[in-house]
């Protein structure tokens, strides 16, 4: 079907409408390259079913990305495209709602590192993301996605999905989960740790993948993008999230469960990369959380997956029917492998804040 122009005229862009392209990007919004006579942008479709309160969410972004422009002098950071009635997104006829950023030219995603230097620089991203944050301006930002990595209660989730049991499923799941079933108890600590007021709630992005981050083509730059879940969460979360992408030796696509693994050479130097922009800030409290939160939000992403599966695919896209059981194994390969190396990673980073 092809992409309503008036849409795109809603936005304030530079120059005349040429062409649009699909960009392949995440399971959740509808992505769109806009290319103009004067330049290109970003156009998305926002997922209204997930994200409910479009107008808050637009808001966040708007503070956030204002917020780190005034901090950062760089081309290379992202900016919300307005309306022509001065709002940060478009609702269309039908009820769609649509947004608009700048395309950054030259930029690059990856699903799997390629290098050591891009792992320190996943590393030096989010942390310096998290920095950025910290003197954002009151009042906090909208929670968009209530309990969204709120792990007990995601296991709560998990069991209802068993119990819903969609086409019977969970006969073909029987063994991924008992696994996961029998890890629950343990899965619960960093929000335990958070409720004591022990680490602190801090500005996040929630989402820390590493196909959410663009890098410029010498890999010396780059942009933190997809902010729908930036808001209130602790530090371990992005630097879980960082490692369970990024340092998984499979994408969370691939079909071969034999070839995720965690790569430590790729961990060691995106720990660096982070505490190096980090030791400015985290507690060390929060330090003793990180590998904590490798574990918890790959074990969370997991029983998502299969939760997801277990009540017919209604939240992630998929492209075939096992989809979301290949994600899920792909997952719990990784989580084992994390928990072999579980105290070699926990010492490796207590060392770095030390030396730092």
């Amino acid at each position: 079907m092809a992409l309503d122009t008036t849409i795109i005229d809603s936005f304030e862009i530079e120059g005349s409408f040429v062409s649009s392209e699909t960009i392949v990007s995440g399971y959740i919004n509808t992505t769109y390259k806009i290319t103009t006579t004067d330049t290109s942008y970003i156009l998305q479709k926002v997922n209204h079913s997930i994200f409910k309160n479009v107008g808050e969410l637009s808001k966040n972004i708007i503070r956030i990305t204002e917020h780190i422009a005034s901090k950062v002098k760089d081309r290379f950071i992202l900016k919300v495209i307005p309306s022509k009635i001065n709002e940060g997104f478009h609702k269309d006829s039908e009820g769609n709602y649509w947004r608009m950023f700048n395309y950054l030219e030259n930029s690059v995603t990856f699903e799997v590192l390629e290098s050591e230097k891009q792992a320190r620089a996943l590393g030096n991203a989010f942390a310096n993301y998290q920095k950025l944050l910290i003197d954002l301006p009151e009042p906090g930002l909208f929670e968009v996605l209530p309990d969204f990595h709120n792990t007990p209660l995601r296991i709560e989730h998990f069991k209802k999905a068993i119990e819903f049991n969609f086409e019977n499923r969970k006969e073909h799941a029987r063994d991924e989960i008992n696994y996961l079933i029998d890890l629950a108890s343990e899965m619960g600590e960093v929000v335990s740790l958070g409720n004591q007021k022990k680490i602190p709630l801090r500005s996040i992005h929630q989402d820390a993948k590493l196909s959410n981050i663009l890098f410029n083509s010498s890999n010396e730059q780059f942009c933190i993008i997809d902010l729908d879940t930036t808001m209130p969460g602790y530090l371990c979360y992005d630097f879980g999230d960082a490692v369970r992408t990024g340092m998984n030796t499979a994408s969370e696509e691939e079909k071969d469960v034999s070839k995720a693994s965690l790569n430590m050479n790729l961990f060691k130097t995106f720990a660096e990369g982070y505490a190096e922009a980090s030791k400015e800030f985290i507690t060390q409290e929060e330090i003793k959380t990180l590998v904590l939160g490798v574990k918890t939000i790959t074990y969370e992403q997991a029983i998502r997956f299969l939760a997801d599966y277990l009540n017919g695919d209604i939240y992630y896209q998929t492209s075939y029917a096992e989809n979301n059981l290949t994600r899920t194994k792909i997952q719990i390969a990784l989580l084992k492998d994390i928990i072999k190396n579980y105290n070699f990673m926990y010492e490796y980073i207590t060392q770095l804040y030390k030396m730092s």
